[in-house]
């Protein structure tokens, strides 16, 4: 926790457990505070791909894996937020893009709250926008270390 909102992480359908919470509440947090932002409350759900498809497929007509679903949540203060994210795309596109697990899951969290404060991702100048941020956060010399 920390005193501006709450960051929570939980797993559901996988033995996923993200390490060193603790840091990577504040290095969120420290994220945030760059834009002038703050946390309220933002839950991080690590699942697998299967329930990250049936929820695309329930809350947003689509019907196509990905590595992260945000729903945004009305709050009185602060980024709130749903954030789920398959442990397995995850790993799947790691191993594509000859990343590890760690930078990935990181990058796919930055990723959710970056679209929460309004980066888009639907042109190709946008895509470079947001990985461009992504880069910056993940360049944060407080990003904690996590293992699988």
């Amino acid at each position: 926790m920390n005193s501006a909102g709450t960051i929570t992480f939980q797993s559901l359908h996988t033995p996923f457990r993200l390490q060193q919470r603790t840091a990577v509440r504040l290095w969120l947090t420290k994220c945030l505070a760059e834009r002038n932002q703050t946390p309220g409350e933002l839950n991080f759900m690590f699942t697998t791909d299967e329930e990250v498809l049936r929820l695309n497929q329930q809350h947003l007509n689509h019907d196509y894996f990905t590595d992260i679903l945000t729903f945004p949540m009305p709050s009185g203060q602060g980024i709130s937020a749903d954030l789920v994210l398959s442990i397995d795309r995850i790993r799947e596109n790691a191993k594509t893009l000859g990343n590890n697990t760690i930078d990935e899951t990181h990058r796919v969290m930055a990723h959710g709250i970056l679209h929460l404060i309004g980066h888009n991702d639907d042109t190709l100048a946008a895509q470079q926008k947001m990985r461009a941020a992504e880069d910056h956060w993940l360049s944060n010399k407080a990003r904690p270390t996590t293992t699988n």
